[in-house]
């Protein structure tokens, strides 16, 4: 409730005045949006009208940017007065494929001068393909006196010197998550000893994850870290930690749950094979002291000799990130068969379709799988088929989400799945080579992407590939009405492909489409969709320089950026645009785009 709302004493008498019926309704909504949390629901709310969009901003405690140009950081601000946690995000996803130019922006230090100024009292801070600095870690480790949480996934222009002054000065911090992140320390240097920066009285630290650091971190001082956090419930270690010293670290804290184990090898001067009598501490018994562990990822340099060890906390797994680990099918088995209740599974191709297979005869409850390839080349062998496919979908029927990378696929299997696993929300099938059919009837994917749309009713995201008619878009636009996220590669004959989805795809919010053959009418088929939608994102089709000048003009309150994935200018004489990234925003062209990103 509203602090000139509070009455501090009923008064009584002729001069009372009752307050009036839309004040009375007001006090109660605020009080009611305080239990509602779902952003989607908060969103909503806010448009049913003036008083009610004035209530959920004044109760809204989590501001969430999509795009971190789709609003001006002074306008957020403004309308949302009370935050304790922000979450933005930059960059789109193609970022990660290096098909932006370097420096692009995406740059947190105006967003940071506003949220200093409006939220002194902000404790979280959640960050996505975003470039922060050393400069900007160290204004927001003294901006906030009450920091607790910082989480950066995918996130750039940062070091260990801006790390050791956040871990120096943020005393009540919680939560220092480092995921994917690239640090900018020099090669020649091994940057600052940021871990030897935490209170040495004792911390607040519950989640702790820098595996992404590639640089030898100082152990003694870690060692003593985990044992000064006696809440530490998350710990992910770099490839720099061996197995002894994960061995110390765990002795140290049995009470974690989620844990990344570093190399998963042995140091060079021990000898194997694990166990007592040796030179080595036995493993086993210090992995079957944590109780409570129910994730476990890692695994940078495993020696699958040891996997072993590991065994004893299999039975309450609920996540397993293989995705940097180099096994094989047989390695796979002995670990999990003994996962029965693994929710999420990551794991490289080299587990090959009879790894899958040992999945799907074990994890009846897995909601979520991916399978990347250890070899992403378009021409490489490609290590899982449509066998291992097959099995998952017979095997895990209550998946919800899955990536599968591979080589060979047919229309079968993507048809059982889809009637297998309806539960789907996200298929994302990557067949990394260009334009590949079934390779048993030759004919195209259409069948299988078209059964995955019609029989996966909750799909919000699908992800497409191989070859594909213009008859698998049409039935995504037809049938994918649930789609809010869709990606496309190597695909279409005509542009009728993408007027199908931009057409029938209701609720459209991010499109992803590469190396396809879309030109310029394929573009105009969505002028009446692109303000509903975040973003779209076109690179290496047909789309000419001057039919997207033509939308700019049309649709003013749309951002359309051009450029390559080089720092190279875009020029007026260029006939076709190698990229096009066009999203909706409230204040307009953003300025701080550097020269090589034209803005029309």
């Amino acid at each position: 409730m509203r602090e000139d709302w509070v009455v501090d004493a009923p008064i009584v008498g002729r001069d009372y005045q009752p307050p009036c019926p839309d004040q009375v309704i007001e006090n109660v909504l605020e009080n009611v949006l305080h239990f509602l949390t779902a952003r989607r629901d908060r969103n909503a709310v806010s448009l049913v009208c003036k008083s009610w969009y004035r209530a959920e901003a004044y109760t809204r405690s989590e501001l969430f940017i999509g795009n971190c140009y789709a609003v001006s950081p002074r306008r957020a601000t403004e309308r949302f007065r009370r935050v304790y946690s922000v979450v933005i995000k930059g960059k789109p996803r193609f970022a990660d494929f290096s098909l932006m130019p370097v420096n692009w922006g995406a740059h947190f230090t105006p967003w940071l001068s506003a949220l200093a100024a409006a939220y002194p009292w902000l404790e979280k801070v959640y960050l996505k393909r975003m470039s922060i600095t050393d400069d900007d870690l160290a204004r927001l480790s003294l901006a906030f006196p009450s920091f607790k949480e910082l989480t950066l996934v995918c996130c750039d222009g940062f070091g260990t010197s801006g790390l050791a002054i956040l871990a120096s000065k943020c005393r009540q911090l919680r939560v220092l998550d480092l995921i994917e992140d690239e640090l900018n320390d020099d090669d020649d240097d091994d940057g600052a000893d940021w871990i030897s920066c935490f209170p040495a009285d004792g911390t607040c630290l519950e989640s702790l994850s820098f595996d992404c650091i590639e640089q030898q971190i100082n152990f003694p001082a870690l060692e003593s870290l985990v044992a000064r956090s006696p809440n530490l419930k998350k710990l992910r270690l770099n490839q720099f930690v061996s197995l002894e010293q994960l061995h110390r670290l765990i002795v140290r804290a049995s009470q974690l749950t989620h844990l990344g184990t570093g190399s998963f090898s042995p140091s060079q001067n021990l000898a194997p094979p694990p166990g007592p009598g040796g030179n080595e501490p036995d493993y086993g018994p210090a992995f079957a002291a944590c109780k409570s562990l129910v994730c476990l990822s890692g695994f940078r340099e495993v020696v699958p000799l040891y996997l072993p060890v590991i065994y004893p906390v299999c039975e309450n797994l609920t996540s397993l990130n293989f995705s940097y680990a180099n096994l094989n099918a047989q390695e796979l088995h002995s670990v999990i068969s003994l996962c029965h209740k693994l929710r999420t599974l990551w794991v490289l191709d080299t587990v090959r379709d009879e790894g899958l297979k040992a999945v799907g005869a074990t994890c009846k409850d897995l909601l979520e799988l991916r399978v990347f390839p250890i070899d992403a080349r378009e021409d490489s062998e490609g290590f899982v088929s449509e066998v291992g496919l097959l099995a998952i979908a017979q095997g895990c029927r209550k998946l919800r989400s899955i990536l599968y990378f591979c080589q060979r696929m047919t229309n079968a299997a993507v048809i059982a799945m889809s009637k297998n696993c309806p539960d789907l929300v996200v298929f994302r099938l990557c067949i990394m080579g260009r334009h590949r059919p079934d390779h048993v009837t030759n004919e195209p994917m259409d069948k299988g992407f078209g059964a995955i749309v019609i029989n996966c009713k909750k799909l919000t995201r699908l992800g497409i590939s191989g070859l594909l008619t213009d008859e698998a878009f049409a039935y995504i636009g037809k049938y994918g009405k649930l789609v809010r996220t869709l990606s496309v590669a190597f695909a279409g004959d005509s542009d009728m492909a993408l007027k199908y989805v931009l057409q029938g795809c209701s609720n459209l919010q991010k499109l992803e489409v590469r190396d396809s053959p879309f030109g310029d009418s394929a573009l105009f088929a969505g002028l009446q969709h692109y303000y509903n939608m975040r973003f779209f994102w076109i690179s290496s089709c047909k789309i000419t320089l001057q039919n997207c000048r033509q939308i700019a003009r049309t649709l003013p309150n749309m951002v359309l950026e051009v450029f390559t994935n080089m720092p190279v200018a875009v020029q007026d004489e260029d006939e076709f645009v190698d990229t096009l990234y066009m999203y909706r925003s409230l204040a307009g062209p953003r300025n701080d785009n550097p020269s090589y990103v034209r803005i029309l």
